[in-house]
């Protein structure tokens, strides 16, 4: 984005850093003009602002004493920022600034010059903060301290330091950033002023307060927080109905895509149906000024919705897009409408009339017209994204949606089928990426379900998904295939990278942020950034279980049961067959030692799966609390059942170490390291289970070997 701003541009977040020179007021013109030339030549040195300005993402605005810097691609933006200058600012002790960092709403506005700027309390509130602080401090406000504690790095630099009363008696929560080196660790003046002031308040006070008195303070502060919810500083978030979690602070720019009714005569059109839903779905995810909840959370609402404003807060909108096809022979008709939720508003509608083969290039103007309705901000990249087509094959690309639609059911038999739809799209079209990114998937989890064995689905997974990328470098979704079977591979730092890369080419790609979160996150222990990033999955697709359980999941392995418990149990109200929200939920209440109740939960999970492995955590279970012959009978049984389908040997060596025979435990793992069975290797590291084995010679070179990518 460009230093001017668009009269039109309307309410956004931003996160704005404000920045003020120390004693302006008293320079003399000329050594204000030296101290202003010196700011911006520290400032414009950065490597936040050099790259927010290259990817149009910065606006600059003067304000005599200093700037303010609006950023639009992180929450972090602004803090780095500030941090940057402030590491600069150590050769120039004669520029003494002050710096305030808020993220909130700001708009388009022109000035009396007739000139394009911003405005709004985004901006309003970052000059609040900055004027709580003096010489040398980054004050940051409460709801960006917030964002920065789902970060481990930034919370040993965070120090709350209350509240501030700024302009008008409004009261805002401050908080200090320094590091050893950064930042001034020393209270401001104002906080040392106001808790001397309410000391000497308190010595002559009387003993209360009279009630009207207390009765105008409540309504005064009931005003305070209207006023603050109205201009955006307060976001408080809810779980829905469904569990999904929603956010009182919806983004306009948010948008669910729902399934399209088939008004075809054929029920078997259903499947094409799906097809355009899903195609113009992707095309949005692309756009990264947008946010796109996933086909997975939408597909619930398959029948007309009679309450869009409550599947809006549901799925964490404020604009639903709805719609219907008709095809007949080679002709189609699709009748679509994007409504903003909120207030019921019909935004735009349209009607296409087209041949069956020009359904792609209709699926692409949607896109480009709701973006335009949105107002989204389009990269030239981007513009390229929505207008591409995927296959000129519709029946490979059905093919395709109906392998999707399997492998995203999770079971070992609905991946075998998902595989063989997607094999038969790459037949149809082997020009197909996105067919080929079904094939690798398929592989890629077919092990973890005791369908297949690491051996024989890894290479395939990885050639696949390699296939994928020379057919189409920008396909986010052929990056996190890649990555996650470099994962397998124990090749870390090029997983890592695949996984930024698709990220950055599909924010809204829940799936690359789920698989970035469970693997090379939590298996090196950065447990607050794994968190985080399957929050954001969960945000992406609010309704799916198989997210809300893999967040509980995460939760265990970072060894928070309290929250993994209450996570897991929600999404079991939402879903009570989930083997996956059962599984989870039986490991929390075991390793916080609610014995009992996890052998209840494992019994469910195995209900509605075969699946060994949680057997083993069973017979894990049963030997803790003495159970031991009723432990080598599970053993036992899955020796046998490992002799027509595979086993993991982490579920032996799991069993093993609850009946104290480490040496067997041992073996089984080293076994399960040869294998590449990384679902259940790789977070050797950090594994509650495996604690006993912690400080054990063997044990200790065995996770070296792993996390150096050396087991042979």
């Amino acid at each position: 984005m460009s230093a001017e701003v668009k009269k039109e541009i309307q309410l956004e977040i931003a996160h704005v850093l404000f920045v003020d020179i120390v004693g302006y007021s008293k320079l003399l013109i000329n050594e204000q003009r030296a101290l202003l030339d010196t700011l911006n030549q520290v400032v414009r040195g950065t490597d936040q602002f050099r790259g927010a300005e290259a990817a149009e993402r910065l606006i600059k605005i003067p304000t005599g004493d200093g700037m303010a810097l609006v950023f639009y691609n992180s929450p972090e933006a602004p803090v780095e920022c500030a941090l940057e200058i402030s590491r600069a600012l150590k050769t120039l002790p004669n520029l003494q600034l002050r710096m305030g960092v808020h993220s909130g709403p700001v708009s388009g506005v022109v000035d009396v010059n007739e000139r394009a700027n911003v405005a709004g309390s985004g901006i309003n509130v970052a000059q609040r903060v900055m004027d709580c602080g003096d010489a040398g401090h980054i004050l940051l406000s409460k709801h960006v301290a917030e964002d920065l504690e789902q970060y481990g790095h930034w919370q040993p630099h965070l120090h709350d330091l209350g509240e501030c009363e700024v302009k008008h008696g409004v009261r805002i929560r401050v908080v200090n950033l320094y590091t050893e080196e950064l930042g001034n660790p020393e209270v401001p003046k104002k906080f040392k002023q106001a808790a001397g002031a309410s000391k000497a308040a308190a010595a002559i006070s009387a003993p209360s307060e009279r009630p009207t008195a207390r009765r105008w303070g409540m309504v005064g502060a009931v005003l305070l927080m209207i006023v603050a919810a109205v201009t955006g500083l307060i976001f408080l978030a809810k779980r829905s109905p469904t569990g999904a979690i929603t956010s009182t602070a919806t983004s306009e720019k948010s948008i669910a895509v729902l399934p399209f009714e088939n008004l075809s005569h054929d029920p078997d059109n259903v499947y094409f149906a799906d097809g355009i839903q899903e195609e113009i779905l992707t095309r949005l995810s692309k756009i990264a000024d947008l946010k796109v909840i996933s086909r997975t959370s939408t597909q619930r609402y398959q029948h007309k919705p009679e309450n869009l404003l409550e599947i809006a807060k549901q799925l964490g909108v404020a604009n639903i897009l709805e719609g219907s096809v008709q095809k007949a022979a080679d002709q189609v008709r699709v009748n679509v409408q994007l409504i903003n939720a909120q207030n019921d508003s019909h935004l735009w509608a349209d009607k296409f009339d087209r041949k069956l083969t020009d359904i792609f290039a209709v699926e692409s103007e949607i896109a480009a017209k709701i973006a335009d309705a949105l107002q989204a901000r389009l990269t030239a990249p981007e513009r390229n994204a929505i207008a591409a087509q995927p296959t000129q094959n519709t029946e490979a690309h059905q093919l395709y949606l109906k392998g999707r639609y399997l492998w995203n059911r999770r079971t070992g038999e609905n991946l075998k089928k998902a595989l063989a739809y997607f094999q038969q799209a790459t037949e149809k079209d082997p020009n197909y990426a996105l067919a080929y990114v079904g094939v690798a998937d398929a592989y890629s989890v077919i092990p973890a379900y005791s369908a297949g064995s690491p051996q024989d689905c890894l290479p395939r997974a990885r050639a696949a998904a390699q296939r994928a990328l020379e057919l189409d470098e920008m396909l986010a979704e052929a990056h996190a295939s890649l990555a996650y079977a470099l994962f397998h591979y124990f090749e870390f730092a090029a997983s890592t990278k695949e996984f930024e890369r698709a990220i950055e080419l599909n924010p809204n790609y829940a799936t690359a942020h789920q698989w970035y979160a469970r693997t090379n996150l939590l298996m090196t222990g950065q447990f607050d950034r794994a968190i985080a990033e399957m929050k954001r999955a969960v945000e992406l697709d609010p309704v799916s279980p198989m997210f809300h359980a893999e967040l509980g999941g995460v939760y265990v392995v970072a060894r928070r049961y309290d929250e993994a418990i209450e996570q897991l149990r929600n999404t079991i109200e939402t879903d009570p067959e989930f083997y996956w929200a059962h599984r989870f939920l039986g490991l929390a209440l075991e390793l916080k030692g609610a014995t009992a109740q996890a052998i209840a939960e494992y019994h469910r999970a195995f209900e509605v799966s075969d699946d060994p492995v949680v057997l083993a955590f069973l017979a894990h279970a049963e030997a803790n609390i003495g159970r031991q012959n009723e432990a080598r009978e599970i053993l036992a049984r899955l020796t046998e059942a490992a002799k027509t389908r595979y086993v993991p040997a982490y579920a032996f060596a799991v069993i093993h170490l609850a009946l104290g025979e480490k040496d067997q435990a041992l073996d089984r793992l080293e076994k399960n390291a040869r294998d590449h069975a990384a679902a259940y290797s790789l977070l050797i590291k950090v594994d509650p289970y495996l604690d006993p084995l912690r400080g054990e010679p063997r044990f200790e070179t065995l996770v070296s070997a792993i996390l150096s990518g050396s087991v042979k």
